[in-house]
């Protein structure tokens, strides 16, 4: 069906909640597992009917952040979602309790149990509140970002739409971009950080009345990480400074000499040839067109998802006044569709959207029939791996997107694929400072940004932008404020992807054969364990990165672009 066409339909929260209460009360007068499967059906009927009418809302308020309709119905969900979740969880205590709990195994999966004994440490009734109060404050925030109207060159844009003229080939002109998108975080710099400030609270809050010892440990538990702690991050963290952060610098130096600078400043970071960076060859249709050959020649199942897409009408690719920023992927279950949504604005970034997004999308599309919806669903770090992997396995199809440009792309996506780590883990580390003591002070949050600055990235020049030098470049990052921790997940994906790359420059279709395994068995095993399954190294193995970094060093150096 095409997305036009479905039917959005505010759902009626209160049969929903009877009808759980229904389920919880028969539940355990069952006599057997038979009749309790039966009853999990009724509730993955519930929840999926009521998730596809939520991310119906949220997509078409995303388009238009303006629709006064959707926007009542966006407040609708970040009020009616933790009330549910009070009767969800209900009914996920007699089931974890079950007295046939090991003939559901059987069916359901060890791992289901585990998942969700973890994602019931993270409810509790009491929270009700403070999670409403957190939803729209993560509301808030993505509007005030989506209402940007930026006066440059002539014209009025948002935050999507300056990104090209903050990679211009004339360095006055992206300094000129760069100090008027610096001027809009400005303006709303106190509301910004009041919003965070409240955030922190809110989430240490939630944190406290749950048991847990900070809001760090209670963010891990909601993603679900089932396979290593906050301790193994920190250890990744360290060997990203120790491996990645000076490849980096070599890079960045590499960069100011083919754009004839003496060194790389805050302007210059998006800027990586003098004569332009790589464009797309073609608008909108032209870059669907090529992905659909792309995905084409990728095989038969590749092909008919992408049909499937472009058919249904299934994405919001070009940037627009109201849109809120971004790309992101979601799934409208009772359709069997993903949905991609981005803000296209002529830079290579509309590629990545074709390539990354889709690797989401292909996930949902090839588990789509999957009963128990709970096992499609992954921890973020696989499915990120779907989407970051899938970038790279393009690389041989450039030419279809950039034409000429074609080489200078596959030369800037690597470059960016490491220098991006060092951020990602910027990110990160900031967060677990941040959430261990939710005490600091805006100014003392924007202090420890600026010096990790130093650390992830010690070959930044500032330039004399005020607002990011003081440290507010964290307000830019809206992961920050409405998925805290899930940064990481990126760098670890980012990680796994390498690997799949550096596979596939050995032996093309088994790693693209081990790849399409990783993406089927993802909802039932754990992250560490489909990379172990798809013979690659965990990215917190001593040597991972090094080994990687080197392989990417060697083939920039190959590159015919100078």
């Amino acid at each position: 069906m095409k997305f036009s066409q479905m039917e959005y339909r505010r759902p009626d929260l209160r049969a929903i909640q009877a009808g759980y209460r229904e389920i919880t009360e028969a539940f355990p007068k069952c006599t057997g597992a038979a009749q309790q499967m039966e009853l999990v059906r009724r509730h993955e009927a519930m929840a999926s009917e009521y998730d596809t009418m939520r991310n119906l809302a949220l997509i078409r308020h995303s388009i238009d952040t303006t629709d006064a309709f959707y926007d009542a119905e966006n407040a609708f969900f970040d009020t009616a979602s933790p009330e549910l979740e009070e009767d969800l969880q209900r009914f996920q205590k007699e089931l974890v309790r079950s007295a046939f709990r090991k003939e559901l195994e059987q069916e359901l999966g060890t791992l289901f149990f585990e998942n969700m004994e973890r994602s019931m440490k993270t409810f509790s009734p009491e929270i009700i509140d403070l999670l409403q109060e957190e939803n729209a404050l993560t509301t808030q925030y993505e509007k005030l970002l989506a209402s940007a109207k930026i006066p440059f060159d002539g014209k009025e844009l948002n935050l999507s739409s300056i990104i090209p003229y903050q990679q211009a080939e004339d360095r006055d002109v992206r300094q000129a971009a760069w100090q008027k998108t610096a001027a809009f975080f400005s303006a709303h710099a106190d509301e910004l950080d009041e919003l965070y400030d409240k955030l922190v609270k809110n989430r240490a809050a939630q944190a406290g009345k749950l048991g847990y010892p900070s809001y760090v440990e209670l963010a891990y538990d909601r993603l679900g990480r089932n396979c290593y702690t906050a301790k193994e991050v920190a250890v990744f963290r360290e060997q990203v400074v120790r491996e990645i952060v000076p490849v980096t610098c070599k890079i960045r130096e590499n960069q100011a000499k083919r754009v004839d600078l003496p060194k790389i400043t805050f302007y210059d970071v998006n800027a990586y040839f003098p004569d332009g960076n790589p464009k797309p060859a073609g608008g909108t249709k032209e870059l669907v067109a090529a992905a659909q050959k792309m995905y084409d020649e990728m095989g038969t199942v590749t092909g008919g998802f992408f049909r499937f897409m472009v058919e249904n009408e299934l994405f919001d690719l070009e940037s627009k006044h109201g849109k809120q920023g971004g790309g992101y992927c979601t799934e409208l279950v009772n359709y069997r569709s993903p949905f991609i949504f981005s803000n296209f604005n002529g830079t290579s970034g509309d590629v990545d959207v074709l390539t990354h997004e889709a690797g989401h999308a292909l996930e949902f599309y090839l588990q789509r029939d999957v009963e128990i919806r709970e096992n499609a669903q992954c921890t973020m770090e696989t499915a990120e791996v779907h989407s970051m992997s899938m970038e790279l396995f393009a690389r041989p199809y450039a030419e279809s997107f950039f034409g000429g440009d074609a080489e200078k792309f596959r030369l800037y996506q690597l470059e960016s694929a490491l220098n991006f780590l060092p951020y990602g883990c910027l990110v990160d580390e900031f967060q677990h400072a941040v959430y261990a003591d939710p005490s600091l002070s805006p100014a003392q949050r924007k202090a420890v940004w600026r010096d990790l600055e130093k650390k992830y990235r010690p070959w930044m020049d500032f330039a004399g932008l005020e607002f990011f030098e003081a440290g507010g470049g964290y307000q830019r990052q809206h992961h920050i404020y409405s998925f805290p921790f899930y940064y990481i997940d990126y760098c670890l994906a980012q990680t796994v992807a390498l690997e799949f790359w550096s596979l596939a420059n050995r032996e093309k279709e088994p790693a693209f054969a081990r790849y399409f395994a990783f993406l089927q068995h993802s909802g039932d095993h754990t992250f560490l364990e489909l990379v172990q399954e798809a013979g690659l190294q965990s990215p917190f193995a001593e040597g991972c990165l090094k080994e990687l970094s080197r392989e990417v060093m060697e083939t920039l150096e190959k590159s015919p672009v100078k």
